[in-house]
């Protein structure tokens, strides 16, 4: 071949790659029998924060896992690096089922609903008494949430020191609601006895002093603390995301972001009605689709013959009726 000129190609000068599915494919997929069993304790643009025998992990969730959430609470399997150490990342590859799922809407209009935390045991529902006010269709929401969910509610009421608490607690006396009432300048323990050996979540508007109550709970715990717009009379955000936290005595707390709306699009009223045993054998006459708060509701005549309180029915329909009414009244 002249210098200069080109030499003719043919088929065995054309390089062939191969194809990106030119392994073979096939169904089955890794077990991770052998995985390291984590709880997750914060979730931070998309890295989770596990638990693994007594030290933290950093995991990344795995491809396989697809748009499933991982949340605080999770149980998950981990494999990889899972020593801790500084700079090693682990995947998760596993969810375990959940016992529990706390979960809210934006709005009541919302058809997505957003899960709060997993395999929880208690709702702690943290409401001041004063500074700022009391938000009674706030806390009827967050009581219908736990039912929905499962979970034991309790109602936390601070700065008692600022207002007393009868007013408040006479409107959850027929739901026999426990509660614990705080003084800042009194000791927890009674608190602490709710709490020990249990999963908790506390969840109230900003400014209620969840974050004052988990830095008193767990030393050392450092949560931002603010406190209350004068104008407005709302609490400032401080916390922008969950993290479970143990106790010195046992159980776990798990401080959620101040909230300003519980949307309850998702609830399903069977569960609700689940939780009030003396009522829900009476909606076995309901009308198909019954919203238990109408004229032809069964729950009626069945209080009517002495089966139950006509104020605990009472109670029931005004957390029915919190799904659709203002959280400011």
């Amino acid at each position: 071949m002249s210098p200069g000129r080109s030499r003719d190609l043919d088929e065995d000068d054309v390089r062939v790659r191969p194809g990106r599915r030119s392994r073979p494919r096939t169904k089955d997929r890794p077990t991770h029998d052998d995985a390291t069993i984590g709880v997750v304790v914060t979730v931070d643009r998309g890295r989770c924060t596990c638990r693994v025998d007594g030290h933290e992990v950093t995991a990344m969730k795995a491809r396989e896992l697809g748009k499933r959430s991982v949340v605080v609470g999770d149980r998950v399997a981990l494999v990889g690096d899972v020593s801790g150490t500084t700079d090693t990342l682990a995947r998760i590859v596993r969810v375990e089922p959940r016992t529990s799922t706390l979960r809210r809407t934006a709005d009541d209009t919302d058809p997505f609903e957003r899960v709060i935390v997993a395999n929880a045991d208690q709702l702690v529902i943290v409401t001041a008494l004063a500074d700022p006010e009391p938000r009674p269709r706030l806390i009827d929401r967050c009581v219908v949430a736990a039912f929905d969910a499962g979970l034991q509610p309790l109602l936390c009421l601070t700065k008692s020191d600022l207002a007393t608490p009868e007013s408040l607690l006479d409107s959850y006396r027929t739901l026999d609601l426990e509660h614990v009432v705080i003084n800042r300048d009194q000791p927890l323990d009674e608190l602490l006895a709710h709490l020990q050996d249990r999963v908790s979540v506390l969840v109230g508007h900003s400014g209620v002093g969840k974050s004052t109550l988990v830095n008193a709970l767990v030393p050392g715990a450092a949560r931002a603390t603010g406190g209350v717009n004068a104008v407005t009379g709302r609490g400032r955000h401080t916390s922008s995301s969950a993290i479970a936290l143990e106790l010195p005595r046992g159980g776990w707390v798990i401080d959620t972001p101040g909230v300003r709306s519980f949307g309850l699009a998702h609830v399903n009223l069977d569960r609700v009605i689940h939780a009030f045993p003396d009522l829900a054998a009476g909606t076995a006459e309901c009308p198909r689709s019954c919203t238990h708060d109408e004229p032809d509701c069964a729950l009626d005549a069945w209080v009517a013959a002495g089966h139950s309180d006509p104020a605990r029915l009472a109670s029931l329909r005004r957390l029915l009726r919190s799904r659709d009414a203002p959280e400011d009244d």
